[in-house]
């Protein structure tokens, strides 16, 4: 724990020991996690792209930082080497190094430092998809009205984007090409490594939206060829507000320059208050880091890397699949493409969307009800009972 590390571990300890103290039955707890999630006793959460609940291990962490700030004074030294072990944790997951990790504040702050630090000029362009996210809209009009630049914009075709499709739209002005690695819209698991060939063939950098995707499927940077991503972690990494890994590729990170500086952006110290700067992914950061936020990730990255990303992902996408299968036999209209390979299923309706949310609230079941369209996200904690049981909500809802 970032305050006191003893009475984290214990803390910790104490409610993985919870978690594990009797055996699951595997049919319906095939991750045997059921009993780290409180939620699972009351609700069907099938909501978890939205935002996820946190194991019991996250509140433990949770608690023992607060209660270790209200009995001893605060130690800045120690503060920063959770800070330190959360950018290693997430550089293992990511297949990075922790140089190249820096602690930002949500998601959409990442692009905003990559697309403000890049140098755009009039007449440049960036190429998004219409999956993507709404901050990447509003940022990249923004970036239209006041630098002069272009944003182009792929339109999915029955719900998926190919570098195909990217490829007349990119050329020698395009400076950024960006995706969400998993669409918030669908579900839609990008190809990433031949976007990433097509952008970097025409001298562009490739950016992720990554916070649909670490933690619920296995991201490696190196093999997608991705130059940078920012992951928030309240969705699959199931910790909190405030806090979100950001990765520049050591390859680039020279060609960005960092909008803003502080304290901590500081290398050396030199006379005459001169200062020597870092060079790696920390001179984004410049100021104090949210630290109550960072002892949650700290442990649910513990937790997860436990349980396994490749589990994790084996699991959930295949009761994402049995959900598609049982929707398509009901004769629902997908938005997920077929074979799609994250644990998201978007699928349109015509009924009222008053109907659908009360009929979901009635079988206590937690999913987002859109105008015209339901997003269904099951998540380690939930089993092909539930999947089920939702889907007998839909049977309902046809017509």
């Amino acid at each position: 724990m970032s305050i006191d590390r003893r009475s984290f571990v214990v803390a910790a300890a104490t409610a993985a020991l919870t978690g594990a103290q009797s055996k699951p039955e595997p049919r319906r707890d095939p991750l045997g996690v059921r009993d780290d999630f409180p939620i699972v006793s009351e609700h069907i959460f099938l909501n978890s792209a939205y935002i996820a609940p946190a194991p019991r291990a996250v509140v433990a962490a949770s608690h023992a930082y607060i209660q270790g700030k209200s009995a001893r004074p605060m130690q800045l030294n120690a503060l920063m080497a959770a800070c330190d072990a959360v950018r290693a944790q997430f550089a293992r997951m990511v297949n990075a190094t922790p140089d190249e990790i820096g602690l930002l504040y949500s998601t959409g702050e990442g692009e905003n430092v990559i697309a403000n630090g890049i140098g755009l000029r009039a007449g440049d362009n960036v190429v998004i998809d219409d999956l993507h996210y709404n901050t990447e809209f509003v940022l990249y009009r923004a970036l239209e009205a006041s630098r002069g630049i272009e944003l182009r914009i792929v339109k999915n075709r029955n719900g998926a984007v190919t570098a195909g499709d990217f490829e007349p739209h990119v050329d020698k002005r395009t400076r950024i090409v960006s995706v969400a690695w998993v669409s918030h819209l669908n579900g839609f698991r990008h190809d990433m490594r031949p976007i990433a060939d097509l952008a970097h063939a025409h001298g562009a950098l490739f950016y992720a939206d990554a916070v649909q995707a670490v933690g619920m499927i296995d991201v490696d940077v190196r093999s997608a060829g991705v130059d940078a991503l920012c992951c928030g972690c309240y969705k699959w990494l199931m910790a909190e507000f405030g806090v979100a890994p950001f990765f520049v590729s050591r390859d680039i990170i020279d060609r960005i320059q960092s909008d803003r500086a502080g304290e901590f952006s500081v290398a050396r110290e030199e006379p005459d208050h001169h200062y020597q700067l870092l060079k790696t992914a920390r001179k984004f950061e410049s100021t104090s880091p949210a630290f109550g936020a960072v002892s949650q990730l700290q442990a649910s990255l513990s937790y997860l890397e436990t349980i396994g990303i490749a589990r994790i992902e084996k699991h959930s996408v295949g009761l994402a699949q049995q959900l598609y299968e049982g929707l398509e036999r009901q004769g629902y209209r997908v938005f997920t493409p077929p074979g799609n390979r994250s644990s998201i299923v978007t699928f349109y309706f015509s009924k009222p969307v008053a109907d659908a949310r009360a009929a979901f609230k009635t079988a206590n079941i937690d999913v987002t009800v859109r105008a015209g369209q339901i997003r269904v996200a099951p998540a380690l904690f939930n089993n092909a009972e539930e999947i089920e049981k939702c889907l007998a909500v839909t049977k309902e809802l046809v017509g």
